[in-house]
């Protein structure tokens, strides 16, 4: 951590369910509204592609009458540390280091964006890499993959989900931006699908991992990683881990 005083410029990298926040958005918001949903997507979850059961079950909660109102007010509700919104707006304002932020997520551009709006975080990032949605004027909120499932795919072996490789994303996200110009990336997430982006992170970054979640099991099981590991349970530790770094 001593290291922070050569660090001049540094890019964060944030998955969101269960890393930026406390929860996880696509179940929450049936917890809240349908529980019996939730029962099926659990059931369901190993048969039918993620982010397509997810868009099944929103078109069922809107012939059942939830409106888009209810939606939203489930998302505000969602347990979001305060400790998580102090370091990330601090470390935004902070002069040294210069910090960008990108989130990359396999929830949803409305989740995300209603949340982050709602916490005063809307300018927090530069990029956010998530599947694409919106309210259509019956209040249905319309998700698609980030890949089109009658396009081409993605390659990934290391197992990321069909609608986005978590890792091709983050080295396009650097090629873009030029990934010399960061002498540091810090990525902050809990899942496996999170693995493989952390596997093209380089030894002078960071991963701070959630224990107790996908990750931390891939980490132990295939390690291969460059980059230093981090662990954490609750978000006032990454608020001290952020503030020492």
């Amino acid at each position: 951590m001593t290291q922070s005083q050569a660090i001049r410029k540094q890019l964060i990298v944030f998955d969101f369910d269960w890393s930026l926040t406390d929860q996880d958005t696509d179940r929450y918001v049936l917890e809240v509204n349908a529980p019996d949903l939730r029962r099926k997507m659990k059931d369901l979850g190993s048969e039918v592609q993620w982010t397509d059961l997810v868009t099944q079950s929103l078109e069922e909660l809107h012939k059942r009458g939830v409106t888009r109102e209810q939606i939203e007010h489930s998302l505000k509700i969602m347990p979001f540390h305060p400790a998580m919104i102090r370091v990330v707006s601090a470390v935004k304002a902070a002069e040294s280091p210069i910090t960008s932020f990108i989130c990359l997520s396999n929830a949803n551009s409305v989740f995300i964006e209603t949340i982050l709006k709602d916490k005063g975080l809307e300018s927090l990032f530069d990029e956010i890499i998530t599947n694409p949605a919106e309210w259509d004027p019956s209040g249905l909120l319309k998700l698609r993959r980030r890949i089109d499932p009658n396009g081409p795919q993605h390659n990934c072996e290391v197992g990321c989900n069909a609608n986005m490789c978590k890792g091709a994303e983050l080295t396009s996200f650097l090629k873009r931006s030029d990934q010399t110009s960061f002498d540091r990336v810090i990525y902050v997430g809990d899942g496996s699908n999170d693995y493989c982006p952390v596997l093209r992170l380089r030894s002078q970054d960071i991963v701070l991992c959630r224990r107790y979640r996908g990750l931390e099991q891939k980490i132990i099981k295939q390690g291969g990683l460059k980059c230093q590991v981090i662990y954490w349970a609750g978000a006032w530790e990454v608020e001290e881990i952020l503030n020492k770094l």
